[in-house]
């Protein structure tokens, strides 16, 4: 499964969107749409450390790379170690 799908995934159990996220499209901000508040916030970096094994830096938790799926796994993306041949 790939990031997109499981970050789709995590926003639509743990914060019950009933299909509101898909609607909306990949692009759409999570603050402004009321997809997720401060918390929630803080709820996503949790699982993008947990689930992706990413360890996410004070700053980096932005609007530019949390505020989106698109910018979630674009952000997931960039910090996942990429794996060496041969492993």
């Amino acid at each position: 499964m790939d990031a997109r799908t499981e970050i789709h995934q995590f926003l639509e159990e743990y914060f019950v969107l009933d299909g509101k996220l898909a609607s909306l499209g990949d692009d759409a901000s999570f603050l402004e749409n009321g997809i997720i508040d401060s918390t929630g916030m803080l709820e996503l970096v949790l699982f993008v450390e947990e689930h992706f094994g990413v360890e996410v830096e004070d700053d980096e938790v932005l609007p530019s790379n949390f505020d989106s799926v698109n910018r979630l796994n674009a952000y997931v993306t960039r910090k996942q170690p990429v794996p060496s041949i041969g492993s």
